[in-house]
């Protein structure tokens, strides 16, 4: 079964057929976790780096913030049986395509909130496809771990 991770959305799986899809990440972050042993992961797709610009959106939309969506990302895959020292991470988007000359710099920003947080946890990151000005999609297929994506005008490669 597809599974689509909307934006400020998350979606975990332990089901062989199962994959999972975001689409559009521009300045948006897609944090895609797997453990191959556990055969359970699941994709982020958030918007802002610090709920503390809006608690209360915080509460009703927590995937909408790093801070808030990624130890749910985190603590939903060991519900289902992934540990952390297996867990891969792959890491797209952080683009800047509203704000090519970085006034905002919200894709930066995404992108280093993830990084700050996954160095606190003692987390690596196996392969990112991050920054530049284009939209990428990403997928992930639980029964094989293997990662997709595709970036604007081009076609679907796999990466892991």
């Amino acid at each position: 079964m597809k599974h689509i991770v909307g934006v400020a959305d998350m979606k975990t799986s332990n089901l062989a057929g199962d994959s999972i899809v975001t689409y559009s990440l521009g300045s948006c972050i897609g944090l895609a976790i797997y453990d191959p042993i556990a055969r359970a992961g699941g994709i982020l797709h958030y918007m802002l780096p610090d709920s503390s610009i809006d608690k209360e959106k915080a509460r009703a939309k927590p995937y909408m913030f790093a801070d808030t969506g990624i130890p749910r990302l985190f603590k939903e895959s060991y519900s289902l049986g992934a540990k952390k020292n297996r867990i891969k991470v792959f890491v797209a988007g952080g683009a800047e395509i509203l704000d090519q000359q970085g006034f905002f710099n919200i894709g930066k920003r995404n992108y280093m909130a993830l990084k700050k947080m996954l160095f606190r946890n003692n987390v690596l990151i196996e392969k990112q496809v991050v920054g530049g000005n284009v939209n990428r999609t990403v997928r992930l297929e639980i029964a094989t771990g293997h990662i997709y994506i595709k970036t604007s005008g081009s076609r679907e490669a796999r990466i892991l």
